[in-house]
């Protein structure tokens, strides 16, 4: 028999997609790799991000607008760093960048996650080789790539605009602090959608938690202006030690590697809970 005839009542292999190839030996169903699977899922997000222009003003345009016009009127006054003191116009470059990532893997994720249980996208996908764990690491990963660009783009905007250099010596610690804050934020997106429960209030929730934590944070304030206690009560919430530790990354006067471990460990505890919590509680189907 000729070994390139296909087997008769047999469809040639090219007609059938990888993901419902048949086995060979036993004909069982052969499910991709939850790594092809994820990079599927993946592309797929973040071809949904760039032809939503909604999520694109939000997400890249928002923190643009609010850089250059917190730099502009608060521009010339100073903030005191470990080892001197900096213009307020750099003060923000790295505030601004927690605010756009913060709006990306939580806002953005979670609105949109919600907005696709309740219209019943999720329930269908959960009859294909997606799972749960599939579905929140592709949706991490179009988190940190959109953070990777909005970091890009807001630092260009402070080189040139403000003179916010980031030390040559800082720059891993800026990556390393970029990718554990989208990761982690992205992770408590995920855990928001598990008690948002439709996608009316969905956007409404998430400012009435995010922005309180922006504003007492030093987001939106140089921690100049902020009374001591209520610093210690931000500390305590993932926002401030985010904006802390992408503030080390770019502080001239550091002679070290711009780490700031400690800020990374609360974000990491709170990205893991949230991580556990999404995993547990995640829903397919709209809750009633």
């Amino acid at each position: 028999m000729n070994h390139t005839t296909a087997a008769r009542g047999a469809a040639p292999p090219s007609s059938i997609s990888p993901a419902a190839q048949p086995a060979l030996a036993g004909g069982a169903t052969a499910v991709p790799a939850p790594v092809a699977l994820t990079v599927r899922q993946f592309r797929y997000d973040l071809l949904a991000f760039a032809r939503n222009s909604q999520a694109r003003f939000f997400t890249l345009a928002l923190p643009v607008v609010f850089l250059l016009i917190f730099a502009t009127v608060f521009g010339a006054k100073t903030v005191p760093l470990p080892g001197g003191v900096i213009h307020t116009s750099v003060y923000y470059v790295p505030g601004i960048v927690a605010l756009g990532i913060i709006q990306a893997a939580v806002s953005n994720l979670a609105i949109s996650v919600i907005a696709q249980r309740e219209n019943g996208n999720l329930k269908r996908r959960r009859a294909t080789p997606i799972s749960a764990g599939v579905l929140v690491t592709a949706r991490a990963l179009t988190a940190v790539t959109v953070s990777l660009v909005m970091t890009g783009v807001l630092g260009a905007i402070g080189w040139l605009a403000y003179s916010a250099h980031i030390p040559a010596g800082h720059i891993a610690a800026l990556v390393v602090t970029v990718l554990v804050g989208a990761a982690s934020f992205a992770a408590l997106g995920f855990a928001l959608t598990t008690i948002i429960r439709g996608a009316d209030s969905a956007q409404p929730i998430i400012a009435a938690i995010t922005l309180p934590l922006y504003f007492i944070s030093g987001i939106f304030l140089a921690t100049t202006l902020l009374p001591g206690w209520l610093l210690n009560v931000a500390s305590v919430f993932p926002v401030r030690p985010f904006q802390q530790a992408l503030l080390a990354a770019y502080n001239p006067y550091s002679a070290g590697t711009g780490f700031a471990g400690h800020d990374l460990l609360v974000m990491a505890a709170w990205g893991i809970a949230g991580l556990l919590i999404a995993i547990r509680r995640f829903r397919w189907t709209p809750q009633s």
